[in-house]
């Protein structure tokens, strides 16, 4: 039942995030420092009340562990974040972070030492062309849509590349952290809510940092125009109640991951994220018209396919459908 309710939360959660998220980029490309700033406050304010107890708990994994895997976590928050600033669209974002299950099994095989069958590195292969071919497209893009000027084109370009070497090392920042995840639960047992509150509170002061562009931001979010908030009757800048949605929904989406972490092995939490990551790329296509080409259909169409493939769907259908003939001989 946790494990369904937790997928659940994923979708609900992540996909609406999503949205929010999209709507804060296409306003304000550069947000990604205040929008990172928010959910780790909202959820750090949270867990220190309902699950710290204000502080008086005493965690069950030694902090030290927590300090490690909390500067994988806020640096891959942060840099997936700031990408979108880089001339990374939402729907290269999203497919190019589909990767985590090539992330996740290069990093299990090096590490952990895992061998895994043909079947699945085939999987994993086709996974790795779609990504390709949509980056590939999408570099093709990057440059026809820039300035007629060659500097600008190539400057342009640049801070694509720049994006995707940011996006690369926080797959592979990702897939590490999960790894890490997976054996402090093994050793210390399984801790969720209090791994999502010391995974946002401890990075907080990180972002002094970040400061001065956290408050740029916030000058132009109040500068934005008013909205009328559904319900509550509240009126308020428009960027702001999108921040507020976003946070709220990040929780949501965050609480079902790391519910799914200590139900699940972390390929299997990668796994519904990736299809969780598919549906959003889908509605940022049809609902917000991003530019996408049959190559880039073809390359979503890889990516899904080997993530399916990845998972034996079909081998878990068969033996559901042979069950109830087993049952009649019995």
């Amino acid at each position: 039942m946790r494990p369904a309710f937790a997928v659940g939360l994923v979708f609900a959660g992540c996909c609406s995030n999503v949205i929010f998220l999209e709507l804060l980029a296409r306003k304000h490309p550069g947000c990604g420092n205040i929008v990172t700033f928010a959910q780790f406050l909202f959820i750090a304010v949270e867990g220190f009340l309902f699950e710290a107890d204000l502080g008086r708990k005493r965690p069950a994994i030694p902090i030290r562990y927590y300090a490690v895997m909390v500067t994988m976590f806020f640096t891959v928050s942060v840099v997936n974040n700031y990408a979108l600033n880089l001339n990374i669209a939402m729907p290269l974002h999203m497919i190019f972070r589909s990767g985590s299950l090539i992330a996740n099994m290069i990093l299990g095989i090096i590490i952990l030492k895992k061998r895994y069958s043909i079947f699945k590195y085939t999987s994993i292969a086709l996974v790795s062309v779609g990504i390709f071919i949509c980056t590939f497209m999408s570099a093709k893009q990057v440059t026809s849509q820039s300035s007629s000027s060659e500097n600008d084109g190539f400057q342009a370009f640049l801070r694509w590349l720049l994006g995707i070497g940011a996006l690369t090392f926080a797959l592979l920042m990702s897939a590490r952290m999960g790894i890490f995840q997976e054996t402090l639960y093994k050793q210390f047992g399984k801790h969720s809510k209090e791994a999502l509150f010391y995974n946002h509170a401890l990075p907080l002061p990180g972002f002094v940092f970040l400061a001065s562009d956290i408050y740029d931001h916030a000058v132009l979010f109040n500068k934005s125009e008013l909205y009328q908030v559904p319900f509550v009757g509240v009126t308020v800048p428009i960027m702001w109640f999108y921040l507020l949605m976003n946070v709220v929904t990040q929780y949501v989406c965050i609480r079902g991951v790391f519910i799914l972490t200590t139900e699940c092995a972390s390929l299997t939490v990668t796994l519904v994220v990736t299809l969780r990551k598919f549906v959003s790329l889908i509605f940022s296509i049809l609902y917000f018209q991003n530019p996408f080409t049959l190559w880039h259909w073809l390359g979503t169409l890889f990516v899904f396919i080997g993530t399916l493939m990845y998972t034996e769907v079909w081998n878990s259908m068969g033996t559901t459908k042979s069950q109830p003939q087993r049952d009649k001989k019995n």
